[in-house]
């Protein structure tokens, strides 16, 4: 463990004392016990749990040399058992993180700042929506502002630019405004796919308006040549992850140039959380030509990586998106979050959904200009995700409100 700090004296909103905390940073995830992290953590969400953040440090893709330095939160009572925990990374860059501030980084420099290191609060590589300050107290309102004072103590001892907290919910931002109005809030958005109780996919196909599901069902029949596999637990092979990782890495090259995630961590996640892992893999006459990784939780699909060697259309929107639905379905899960950006995901049922960022910057005279900036910007995405309502491709006497 790195470094401790005392974090007492705060109370709750009923302003009854708390306990005596201690913050204490963390540089890597494996000095944190598993049960405590996930006991914090909660079952709902797997990209939270201990094991998906031991497999990024562990494979070499999250780590020091990659620029994503963990310096993970523990808060602990005065006997030592903790309360709550909070990734948090000592960022070199601003890659893998899905919420946009290299135009921040180059203003900052402009004006003859540093912008780098900063401190980042992400499930690395991960767009998806999520708490990041993770509580399991008998105290959690007096546990969450102890945590989230420690995160702003934390970031200003270790002299970093600013802190920034990607895609928490949207309770934690208004959590942190009211315990400090020095959080800067950042609205994005994400397209999510809700079940309504569906027994198959033509139920939900039911709901639209005839052109467009008359799309999707051409879109699928396109695909009728091809067989479709859900691997998920002990039907994953070492085979498959092979496979799978040409298709990312072609994928990768394509649009960035540069892979995130090593071979490695493929194999840790098929050991240590199998069953939380859907890999949905595209076979066109006994050769595996395309596959989509996705995370299973207690209500929830996460979409996360895809990747393909021939590059056919409405291969990625099936792959990726119907399979998905098809899979929620027959699992019974409520939503399927189906990654960041794509208008497209629109036509295909999947419905915008606004996502939150909170950002604390000591310098003050920059914070005003990111809150301004941020204050026009999330008046913008209100309006875009209006406008997209709008391109809904339900029919008006359906009730098509996939919102969450």
């Amino acid at each position: 463990m790195d470094d401790e700090r005392q974090a007492g004296g705060f109370s709750d909103d009923a302003g009854e004392a708390s306990p005596d905390w201690r913050i204490t940073l963390n540089d890597s995830i494996n000095v944190i016990p598993a049960d405590d992290w996930d006991r914090c953590a909660g079952p709902a969400n797997p990209l939270q749990s201990h094991a998906l953040l031991k497999a990024m440090e562990d494979s070499g893709s999250a780590i020091a040399d990659t620029g994503w330095m963990p310096r993970h939160l523990t808060l602990t009572d005065a006997d030592g058992r903790i309360h709550g925990v909070m990734p948090l990374y000592i960022k070199s860059h601003s890659y893998g993180e899905y919420v946009f501030d290299h135009s921040w980084a180059n203003a900052w420099q402009r004006a003859g700042g540093q912008y780098y290191p900063k401190a980042q609060s992400a499930i690395p590589f991960s767009p998806v929506p999520g708490q990041r300050l993770l509580i399991d107290s008998p105290d959690p309102d007096a546990a969450f502002i102890a945590l989230a004072h420690g995160a702003i103590e934390a970031t200003d001892a270790m002299n970093l630019s600013s802190l920034h907290i990607t895609f928490l919910s949207g309770g934690e931002t208004e959590g942190l405004n009211r315990q400090d109005p020095r959080w800067i809030n950042r609205k994005g958005v994400q397209f999510h796919w809700r079940n309504q109780g569906f027994d198959h996919f033509d139920d939900f196909l039911g709901l639209m308006a005839a052109r467009k599901r008359k799309t999707i069902r051409r879109e699928r029949r396109e695909m009728q040549g091809l067989r479709f596999h859900h691997l998920t637990g002990d039907d994953l092979t070492p085979a498959h992850w092979d496979r799978f990782y040409q298709f990312y890495l072609a994928t990768i090259e394509k649009k960035w140039g540069g892979a995130y995630l090593t071979r490695e961590f493929f194999d840790i996640i098929s050991q240590t959380m199998a069953d939380r892992v859907l890999l949905v893999m595209a076979e066109d006459e006994g050769e595996m030509i395309a596959g989509a990784l996705n995370f299973i939780g207690t209500d929830t699909l996460y979409g996360r990586n895809w990747g393909c060697l021939d590059d056919r259309p409405f291969l990625h929107f099936e792959t990726c998106y119907y399979q998905a639905i098809d899979f929620a379905i027959a699992r019974g899960l409520t939503t399927v979050e189906a990654g960041a950006q794509g208008l497209h995901k629109v036509q295909r049922g999947y419905a915008p959904v606004p996502t939150y960022s909170s950002h604390y910057i000591p310098h003050e005279e920059f914070a005003r200009v990111i809150a301004d900036f941020t204050r026009r910007e999330a008046l913008q995405v209100d309006r875009e995700i209006k406008e997209l309502d709008g391109w809904s491709p339900y029919r008006k006497d359906a009730s098509g409100d996939h919102q969450p």
